[in-house]
């Protein structure tokens, strides 16, 4: 009898181990019957025999359909990426039967007796041949072609088959009234641009549910879950597609059996990966800056900064990143302040396998430094910032001939020159210094009579003056409204299902430090006095014309030696104190609590969905009305629109009422025509569709 082998010696040599994406590692091992080991994140998964062909094609799909790169696949094994889709496609039509079936897995058996065993079962003919002459004549639809994109699940995540009942919009009924028919605006858009639903559903199965009641507290700006019981349940379900809003508990329970399973990193890298490759969001100029996320409870927190206040409170830093229209890219919360220099350089790494070039990272003021901006040099990372403590007598004596580009911005007019800043950086551990040099542009703003500069670092990318002043200035100052927008449109702070665990982040500055220097303060302020009383003393002369020893001058003088000694002695004291330490070895000080982001990011998904989408629909928005000015205004009219929504076998149609004013219900029927021409499908194949009429009922 064969034994189980439970316990596999390791080579003492370590072997080496190919990345092939999704977070999956090869070894290979052997040359004649190689024997390939699977790890995902470290852990050893499963061994495979390759001298088994059928074991061999099965486990390269199973790889395939895990996440793994077909580049990096056939490199490590040697093969050949149209081998790979031959496998994908005849397992696609003919089932993993196609795939084992006149194979022989034991070499014992013949292979002429393995075909007539399955000679009933299995198609006749080249299977090579067949999925090609398939591919050929397959019908595809030209009008709506999407690119298709595979959200993997991770190790251990099973997808759920959802019941028929549980499906979105499964309810047949006929005409009824909504006041949240303008919802279904977002959701058609949502659905188009990266099968939202369909999406949700792979992860959390009939989880999705909850997404759905976010997407009505984002979309109507209904600041809570508490807040639900304000909604008209029924009205408001049949158009998100769940029948009826739940109550406060039973929503609290549906948000804790999707937050419990910790995915929401996941979901987002998926989702951010998706919109890059697809081309959602832009890949050419990345603005990031940190908002605050404030916190009102009673626990100790760490501290970040209110800038509209001046002043450190309690709360994160939500870093996020948008494109030059204002997409949101990517978002990541931090604790306390947050470290925006270190969250563009992992940026970049975080995405590097998914861009064609490196983009060029605009942030503000914060992120200046020598330090910093020579680590983006050996990172060859271009950027573009203001330039902090300048000078601004010294720009005012600029000639104004020097400022030869012309351009205008905002409707207003600029005129800008480039010049050059020099920089030396010393590391600390080596003492080594480094000089190099940055772009410096001068920006002169006419309408406001006021100089600025800006600092640009652009690598090989050929970027010229104008644009860099035009790129800077395109999310700042009054062009700074996307998320001062969002706040006012969305429940942009909200944090569903709080929970605070200990921070590893436990050490603070000093309070030694503090004491030691408001000690020093003191003696310099008895030293001020002492220096000035020294002066207005006269001197005191005995009868031989010498100081006398004890006269008022002689006992300032020692008083101030002695201020001296200690001042001397405070300052060495100082400075042996370390700089940080951690807290629980100090008393009458209360451990940091970190607030757990889990909930946070699963509703700043639907929001930054939400938002991502609003930008694309307000462009469409914008061929059909002209007035700037009233644009935003008319969409978010549009989304609040009361209607009816019917339900059928096929399709669901929603009517909007439509606006008093001609124009404006033009626009309103043009943007819900594009949005038909859409084509959105639930998962079920209900065709959506939203038109403008008078009242069916």
């Amino acid at each position: 009898m064969k034994q189980l082998v439970l316990f596999e010696r390791e080579n003492p040599q370590e072997k080496i181990k190919h990345d092939i994406g999704a977070r999956l590692k090869l070894e290979i091992s052997g040359d004649e019957k190689p024997k390939v080991r699977l790890y995902r994140d470290g852990t050893f998964i499963k061994r495979v025999d390759f001298s088994d062909r059928v074991a061999k094609r099965l486990f390269i799909v199973e790889l395939i359909e895990a996440g793994a790169v077909k580049n990096r696949l056939a490199t490590v094994l040697n093969m050949s990426r149209q081998t790979f889709h031959n496998y994908l496609e005849t397992k696609k039509y003919f089932g993993v039967e196609g795939l084992i079936q006149g194979y022989t897995p034991d070499e014992s058996r013949s292979l002429r007796t393995q075909r007539k065993r399955h000679a009933d079962k299995r198609p006749r003919g080249n299977k090579a041949q067949q999925v090609a002459e398939i591919r050929r004549n397959k019908n595809e639809e030209k009008e709506q072609k999407q690119l298709c994109f595979n959200f993997p699940l991770p190790a251990n995540e099973i997808e759920e088959k959802i019941e028929k009942h549980e499906q979105p919009f499964c309810e047949e009924h006929e005409w009824e009234r909504t006041r949240y028919a303008g919802v279904f605006v977002y959701l058609i858009a949502l659905i188009n641009q990266c099968k939202w639903i369909n999406i949700l559903m792979r992860y959390f199965g009939d989880g999705y549910k909850i997404f759905m009641v976010f997407l009505l507290l984002v979309t109507r700006n209904i600041r809570s879950i508490e807040q639900i019981k304000n909604v008209r349940s029924r009205e408001a379900g049949i158009v998100i597609g769940i029948g009826r809003v739940p109550a406060r508990p039973l929503a609290w329970k549906w948000f804790y059996s999707v937050a419990r399973r910790k995915l929401s990193e996941i979901l987002l890298i998926s989702y951010f990966r998706y919109q890059i490759l697809v081309g959602t969001v832009g890949i050419d100029i990345w603005f990031t800056d940190g908002h605050l996320l404030p916190y009102t409870g009673k626990e100790n927190v760490h501290f970040s900064y209110n800038t509209q206040r001046q002043m450190p409170v309690p709360g994160r830093t939500n870093l996020v990143t948008c494109d030059s229209d204002g997409r949101v890219v990517d978002f990541e919360i931090q604790e306390g302040k947050g470290d925006l220099r270190g969250h563009i350089v992992k940026l970049w790494h975080k995405w590097a396998k998914d861009l064609p070039e490196k983009p060029i990272n605009v942030f503000d003021r914060e992120g200046y430094g020598a330090g910093f901006f020579w680590g983006l040099v050996q990172e060859e990372i271009p950027f573009v910032t203001w330039e902090k403590h300048i000078d601004s007598k010294e720009l005012a004596l600029i000639a104004e001939d020097k400022f030869t580009g012309e351009f205008e911005f905002n409707d207003k007019k600029y005129s800008v020159f480039e010049g050059e800043k020099s920089f030396t950086y010393t590391e600390e551990a080596s003492d080594e210094k480094h000089i190099f040099i940055l772009r410096r542009i001068y920006i002169w703003n006419k309408s406001s009579r006021r100089r600025t500069c800006g600092l640009a670092f652009t690598d090989k990318k050929q970027v010229s003056t104008i644009d860099c002043a035009r790129i800077i200035l395109s999310r700042w100052g009054a062009s700074e409204n996307t998320f001062k927008h969002l706040k006012d449109r969305h429940p942009l702070h909200y944090h569903p299902g709080f929970k605070l665990e200990k921070s590893e982040r436990q050490e603070i500055k000093n309070p030694e430090i503090k004491d030691k220097q408001n000690q020093i303060n003191r003696v310099n302020k008895v030293l001020s006095k002492l220096y000035k009383k020294l002066t207005r003393t006269g001197e005191s002369l005995t009868k031989d014309g010498k100081p006398r020893k004890n006269s008022m001058m002689e006992r300032v003088k020692t008083s101030i030696q002695e201020e001296e000694n200690k001042l001397e002695r405070l300052k060495i004291e100082k400075s042996e104190l370390p700089e940080k330490v951690d807290v629980s070895t100090l008393e009458n000080y209360k451990s940091f609590k970190m607030i757990d982001n889990e909930g946070k990011y699963l509703f700043d998904f639907v929001t930054s969905s939400v938002w991502n989408v609003r930008k694309q629909m307000v462009e469409w928005l914008r061929t059909f009305f002209n007035q700037e000015n009233e644009l935003v205004d008319l969409f978010y009219a549009i989304t609040n629109c009361h209607g009816w929504i019917k339900s059928t076998k096929s399709e669901v149609i929603v009517r909007l009422e439509p606006l008093q004013q001609p124009k404006r219900r033009l626009a309103q029927e043009q943007l819900c025509r594009k949005l038909m021409s859409l084509g959105a499908l639930t998962p079920m194949g209900k065709c959506l569709m939203i038109e403008v009429g008078e009242s069916p009922l």
